[in-house]
């Protein structure tokens, strides 16, 4: 029996710091409607829809026990891929939550074996049917964030996820598939003739990716990638903007030195300010959290002495030391722009975790199609970041209020002129959002 492919696409730009004029989100989901293959023209690539006639369930009712296994989960996926993928000698940027949650998608599908080892690699340490819920209340969730700027005149941030299934027109789905991911995900499945038309279907999901990044990322998918096998394509696009509660100002922006890890350097624009923070110096390492406005979301820097072996022993319970170990204190931070778009393919490192089944010619995705006809072919993340000092007017004169006659204690010193690692978090849940790795940062311009 041939195998025909399914393609996973995964999207996460970050554009943590707001440029002037800002970006919209745009991530609104698909209207509900029953179930339906309205297919306007395949040969032009456009799309149909086959959905559940189930709504999205506005307020999931999931236990506390299932939330915090859901977040315990992706953290440890989180930094397990960031172990696996930490030898690449080059920046690194990605969404463990996009990753996620497009994966737990395809595991809704999935049965046997191959489900088993999907929920060890991601994992997903409920029972499958209270996967999928726990995923849509952590959506709403952070959909509600940031809502009430601390600043006065600031916007509040944006964060928009979007999902979206592509399967090929005239292509059975299982009913109980579509409803999962009606009920829980906002999305129906789209349908492109990738027999007949796939270039155009291609293009078609380039389109809907572009619309929901902005136009940060082009060309998920590339040319010759979909053929006239494939079956499927998932997608995922997270979009998040922010300015810093505590801005950093354009005036304190200097050329400096970043050393690389081979002990060259570097002219880069380094931005500088003097706040109170949260920080910790930890054995080995030093962190500190830079809040987004609002207070909800906020960055956690980690400059470690020795990158490579920190890297190493970084994971869960190393995270949870470093945010207890969090005190606010009067801190120098210094930290360079940067900005930059990395494609990181994931077929290759998701197997090497343990995801071998779902790509191989025994994969059990019976749970979409009620056969065995399906398998992963491959799993692409893409993602933009891009740091510097922007944040509204009224950020900057934000300050703490020392008591008459007393004088702040002197700063402690946060310098991030070598490799560092960066985090995006949403506070109340410890969600990570997104994981990065600076090793060389942009020119100085």
């Amino acid at each position: 029996m041939q195998k025909y492919s399914l393609r996973a696409r995964l999207s996460a730009p970050l554009l943590s710091l707001l440029l002037a004029g800002g970006l919209g989100a745009g991530a609104a989901g698909c209207q509900d409607a029953a179930q339906a293959d309205t297919q306007p023209d395949p040969s032009e690539g456009a799309p149909g829809e086959v959905r559940s006639d189930k709504q999205r369930v506005a307020n999931p009712q999931v236990s506390e026990s299932a939330r915090q296994a859901l977040v315990a989960g992706n953290t440890d996926f989180a930094l397990d891929l960031y172990r696996e993928i930490a030898g690449e000698d080059k920046n690194l940027f990605y969404s463990p939550f996009s990753i996620s949650e497009a994966l737990a998608m395809t595991y809704a599908g999935a049965r046997g074996e191959t489900a088993a080892q999907m929920a060890e690699t991601l994992h997903l340490n409920t029972q499958q049917d209270q996967v999928h819920p726990a995923f849509n209340w952590l959506d709403a969730h952070l959909m509600n964030l940031g809502e009430t700027p601390f600043n006065e005149g600031s916007e509040p941030f944006e964060l928009a996820v979007a999902n979206s299934i592509w399967g090929q027109t005239g292509y059975h789905f299982e009913e109980a598939f579509l409803d999962t991911l009606a009920l829980n995900y906002g999305a129906g499945l789209h349908t492109l003739d990738f027999n007949g038309a796939h270039e155009a279907s291609r293009q078609t999901i380039n389109g809907w990716v572009e619309d929901q990044t902005n136009d940060r990322i082009k060309d998920l998918i590339p040319a010759g990638v979909i053929t006239k096998d494939t079956r499927l394509v998932l997608t995922n696009a997270i979009f998040f903007k922010a300015s810093w509660l505590h801005a950093f100002e354009k005036n304190d922006t200097a050329a400096g030195e970043f050393t690389r890890v081979d002990n060259s350097t570097l002219q880069v624009d380094l931005m500088e300010q003097t706040n109170f923070l949260k920080y910790a110096q930890m054995e080995g390492y030093q962190a500190v959290e830079l809040p987004y406005d609002g207070g909800d979301v906020s960055m956690l820097i980690l400059l470690p002495e020795d990158l490579a072996a920190f890297e190493q022993n970084l994971d869960a319970a190393t995270l949870s030391a470093t945010v207890d170990a969090l005190s606010v204190q009067n801190t120098t931070v210094t930290l360079p722009k940067f900005e930059f778009k990395l494609d990181l393919p994931l077929g290759e490192t998701l197997q090497d975790m343990g995801m071998t089944e779902a790509f191989s010619d025994d994969a059990d995705l019976s749970g979409m199609t009620g056969t065995r006809e399906l398998m992963v072919s491959d799993v692409v993340h893409q993602a933009f970041v891009a740091v510097d000092e922007e944040g509204t007017e009224a950020a900057a004169a934000t300050a703490v209020v020392v008591g008459p006659g007393s004088e702040p204690p002197e700063p402690v010193e946060f310098r991030a002129d070598k490799p560092f690692i960066f985090m995006i978090r949403a506070n109340q849940t410890g969600s990570l959002l997104f994981v990065g790795r600076v090793l060389e940062p942009n020119a100085a311009q």
